[in-house]
């Protein structure tokens, strides 16, 4: 029989911030966007306090002076760190585990000994000692059901941080059931669920128990699908492993406007070189380069130009030099001056596994080798020494166009210059 556990970080990136400032503790927090432009992340004090998610900062100005709300810059760095340790941890406890997202994560627990929620709490406390981060667990049949029963295990104080549906009595979770709101359940947006509550189907109950085939004759397969999770059956397989990204895309807004060229080629190399990372970390070349550009579109004050374009390499590649000299001299054949820049763009497309990449018969075979054997080094380098220890010259130095961080905690954990100390 399928049983699955959904292991949920609580308010992942406060969370994550919290660990090393204890001061944030029951304070409202906010983690801001990139260019600490909207809110990404909240603690549960400042949801208290009515902040909506991904509303701009600058809103809500009057408010957190009226609280004392505490807006952090987000800091990537941490969080991915953060999350593999979590991810590293709950890989222990079960043989399957699909790494649904960075504070999400399903582990197959068919056949495991002893009572799952005891399982649960043994995961919540090792998490806890071993990061400092608090999680939430959900056991059910099924993906949908496990989703369903950790929103449960993290809403409500009572759960003790988890809710295991196999175990709850029929009577209890039929009442349950019947009260929340079909938007709870995964893969129901806010369209579709306006159209279920115009059919009269506005509870977990309610389309559980509607008639199947009307369902996927009005709404298709994926809510049919979504209904027989909801009974039990499980529709969706857990996955192993992530499956290899068909396009790669690195973008940031910039801290100011750009106007210069130069200044544009130093974000446009930057952003490839974290795109030939990522690239090379699931062993894909690409055959693509996109570049673009933005101005404004909010500024109708000022000229508006939003160009991009497209460059087929010769040979796919995941060769950092090579990506950016393509992706630079895309951003030079679509530049033009008199304009304020707010947004750089860059993409890789036309991605395959580097094990299975079209041979070329006039290509240096040697050279391509030593490429690769470069890039690894590169990468060994810069994993054990920090980002950007070595990088492109074109990447610059000062970087002035960098998005604003005026709140970042330190990289705590991936810098040597700014792990904590204690005194």
């Amino acid at each position: 029989m399928s049983m699955l556990a959904l292991v949920d970080v609580n308010n992942f990136y406060v969370s994550a911030e919290r660990v090393f400032n204890p001061r944030l503790e029951h304070v409202p927090v906010v983690v801001l966007s990139n260019n600490d432009g909207c809110v990404v992340a909240r603690s549960a004090e400042a949801r208290a306090l009515g902040v909506p998610m991904g509303e701009p900062w600058f809103k809500l100005k009057t408010l957190a002076r009226k609280h004392g709300i505490v807006a952090l810059s987000s800091n990537y760095a941490l969080y991915a760190d953060m999350s593999n340790r979590v991810m590293s941890i709950l890989s222990e406890f079960s043989p399957r585990q699909e790494i649904y997202s960075i504070d999400e994560c399903f582990l197959d627990l068919a056949g495991m000994p002893g009572d799952l929620a005891d399982f649960g709490q043994r995961i919540r406390q090792r998490i806890r000692q071993w990061t400092g981060v608090p999680v939430s667990v959900g056991i059910a049949a099924t993906k949908t059901l496990a989703k369903l029963a950790n929103q449960i295990a993290k809403k409500h104080a009572g759960y003790d941080g988890i809710c295991n549906f196999e175990t709850m009595p029929t009577e209890k979770l039929e009442a349950l059931f019947a009260d929340l709101e079909i938007r709870e359940i995964w893969g129901i947006g806010r369209k579709l669920a306006a159209q279920l509550q115009a059919g009269g189907i506005r509870t977990v109950r309610q389309l559980r128990d509607f008639d199947i085939t009307r369902l996927r004759n009005r709404f298709g397969v994926v809510v049919e699908r979504t209904v027989r999770e909801l009974r039990g059956e499980s529709c969706l397989d857990l996955s192993d492993i992530d499956s290899p990204r068909q396009q790669i895309v690195s973008s940031r807004s910039f801290g100011r406007y750009v106007t210069e060229l130069a200044e544009l080629e130093e974000a446009v190399s930057t952003y490839m070189t974290r795109a030939a990372e990522k690239l090379r970390r699931q062993a894909s070349v690409a055959a693509t380069v996109h570049v673009s550009l933005r101005t404004n579109p909010h500024r109708e004050d000022l000229p508006q130009y939003h160009p991009g374009t497209s460059l087929a390499l010769a040979r796919a590649s995941s060769n950092t030099s090579q990506l950016v000299a393509a992706a630079l001299a895309g951003l030079r054949s679509i530049y033009r001056p008199g304009y304020e820049y707010q947004k750089a763009f860059v993409a890789l497309a036309e991605i395959t596994p580097a094990a299975i990449r079209q041979g070329d018969l006039f290509a240096d075979v040697h050279k391509a080798a030593l490429s690769s054997d470069l890039m690894s080094v590169l990468d060994k380098i810069n994993l054990k020494m920090g980002t950007d220890t070595i990088r492109p010259t074109s990447n610059g130095i000062n970087q002035t166009w960098l998005a604003k961080t005026e709140n970042r905690s330190p990289a705590y954990t991936t810098n040597w210059l700014e792990l904590p100390v204690v005194r």
